[in-house]
């Protein structure tokens, strides 16, 4: 078991349209989210950036919670604000929430919204702890976790996800998760399905990094005598890069002057 304790940040989304405001401008099908249910999304600019990566909570047919990185709550809210026009909905930033992330399918942690997670190698849950929660009593290691959202290929939003990130950079587990095809027009989509289209292939896919010794974060990857990006995520000699496609999976290459080889997450 791998567990950690960490802020997160909580926008509550309420009002009348609040469902129908959010699909308009969220990659997942709000419609396909019931009650009591959540799932992963995107918010994007209306170029097709990233802005934000986060797990929607549907409290109940006209309340939702969103739950993300600190970092992201600022730019979430002001660009969820920016189209909201004569429309009834209220986006509420809550202090004082933490998540209790656990990879053991077999531990179970006490809060207010759980929902199950799958990394490859690693299945558990993320709990929302409300403000004022006790402790749940886990041993926690967040070094240790770390090194697994690592080697699993697990981006983290703010470090790993920028705003110049092309959503499909991050992965296909990250679109498969947080992006519906089916559901009809939202801010951003157009480069998302384009992408789609053409078999996710981006400039830049995130990448595992690994090696028989310490990696550096922002460490220069080098590939055929050539920089092809920079390691965003490091944990011993594991790391995450947003690299140039033509080094794929089996790849060797050098980052810090360090050999490495690019592998498969998990």
């Amino acid at each position: 078991m791998v567990a950690t304790i960490e802020p997160r940040g909580v926008v509550r989304v309420t009002g009348s349209d609040a469902a129908t405001y959010l699909q308009g401008q969220v990659s997942q099908d709000i419609d396909a989210v019931v009650d009591g249910g959540s799932a992963w999304s995107l918010v994007l600019d209306p170029s097709g950036k990233l802005v934000s990566w986060f797990r929607i909570h549907r409290i109940a047919r006209a309340e939702f919670l969103l739950d993300m990185e600190p970092s992201a709550v600022e730019s979430t809210v002001a660009r969820l604000e920016r189209f909201r026009l004569r429309t009834e909905v209220e986006f509420t930033v809550e202090n004082g929430w933490r998540m209790a992330s656990v990879r053991d399918d077999d531990v179970a942690v006490a809060g207010d919204l759980t929902a199950p997670v799958s990394w490859p190698g690693w299945e558990g849950t993320d709990t929302l702890l409300a403000p004022a929660t006790p402790d749940p009593g886990l041993d926690v290691d967040p070094a240790a976790f770390e090194a697994a959202r690592i080697r699993a290929g697990v981006p983290r939003l703010g470090i790993d996800l920028t705003p110049d990130t092309i959503p499909a950079e991050g992965g296909a587990p990250l679109i498969e998760g947080a992006v519906s095809f089916t559901k009809g027009c939202y801010t951003g989509q157009e480069l998302v399905a384009r992408i789609d289209s053409r078999g996710g292939n981006v400039p830049r896919p995130l990448r595992v990094l690994s090696a028989d010794a310490d990696l550096a974060l922002g460490a220069d990857v080098v590939f055929d005598g050539a920089s092809i990006g920079v390691v965003t995520s490091a944990a011993g000699s594991v790391a995450l890069a947003r690299i140039l496609r033509k080094a794929e999976i089996g790849s060797r290459v050098e980052v810090g002057g360090v050999a490495a080889t690019v592998v498969n997450p998990g």
